[in-house]
């Protein structure tokens, strides 16, 4: 029973589409098709079990899988980022486990260059106005790579509260129009011990690496951009215990190599707080040892 209740907590994202596509189906054709008229409302009542079911699932799943054991894995960044999102702050750090995000991390550049503060100038800017566009990615595991996509474009940042709005009702569309809406440019590594590390809204045409490819941790892999659902150019990083986001969970991480402001070591920064990768290839020679 609990490896059923788990494999259809797994797939809940599935069954959720699944039940919201029957209903617009019934929706569309009940006025044309007297069978569909018939049973409209038992299908609507299987819907919305459906629905509650996976609402149920979202909060009895997480207690049912066991515990992860958070690994140390090198840095995606190099230079002084910012935490948004941050699991050091909250778990689960986007305020949902769908998509394996429970322990993802959202980081921005705080230089070179300043960071255009939200809310001044216009409502969308250039993601060229922001140091973290363009800046490099490197991978945070060694392993294989098993999923790339590099063609998605870099979109303007959203910069203000209405344009942010704007990007609430964008970000639905891009959860029906499929994963690589939501994550944009993105590289999926295995790093063979059950783990996967996901590194999202990359550069358009930037991704160096292609599915095979065999990489060590610290590795140029890609460099900053905006595409997908992403208010401002930044590197959304995660590990997993899938390859696909949609029926993975999030693995709990920490950085090697990292400071904060006052030099201090630390695991990962708190939301708001910058921490300094001291070089990508202090990164990389250790986190080959993660």
């Amino acid at each position: 029973m609990k490896k059923c209740v788990i494999a259809a907590y797994r797939c809940r994202v599935y069954l959720l589409f699944g039940a919201f596509a029957v209903l617009i189906l019934v929706a569309a054709t009940r006025g044309y098709l007297p069978a569909v008229e018939r049973i409209a409302p038992a299908f609507s009542l299987a819907v919305l079990a459906v629905v509650g079911g996976c609402l149920l699932l979202t909060v009895v799943g997480p207690r049912l899988l066991d515990p992860l054991a958070s690994r140390v894995v090198a840095p995606p960044v190099s230079g002084e980022w910012s935490a948004v999102n941050s699991p050091a702050s909250k778990v689960p750090s986007h305020g949902t486990r769908f998509y394996g995000q429970a322990y993802a991390i959202d980081l921005v550049a705080e230089g070179p260059g300043d960071r255009p503060t939200f809310g001044s100038g216009p409502a969308m800017r250039r993601p060229e106005d922001y140091p973290a566009f363009g800046a490099p990615v490197y991978s945070m595991v060694s392993g294989t790579v098993v999923a790339v996509v590099d063609r998605r474009r870099d979109h303007r940042a959203r910069s203000n509260w209405l344009s942010v709005l704007y990007m609430l009702l964008e970000g639905m569309v891009r959860e029906v129009a499929g994963m690589s809406f939501l994550l944009g440019n993105h590289v999926t590594i295995d790093h063979g011990d059950g783990t996967f590390g996901l590194l999202a809204h990359l550069k358009r045409g930037s991704v160096k690496v292609k599915v095979g490819s065999e990489v060590k941790a610290g590795d140029l892999i890609a460099e900053c951009g905006n595409s997908g659902n992403s208010s401002e150019p930044h590197v959304h990083a995660q590990l997993m215990d899938r390859a696909s986001p949609r029926t993975a969970q999030g693995v709990p991480m920490s950085f090697t190599g990292i400071l904060d402001a006052a030099g201090s070591p630390i695991e990962l920064p708190t939301n708001g707080q910058t921490m300094i990768s001291v070089s990508a290839e202090q990164g990389s020679r250790e986190g080959r040892g993660s």
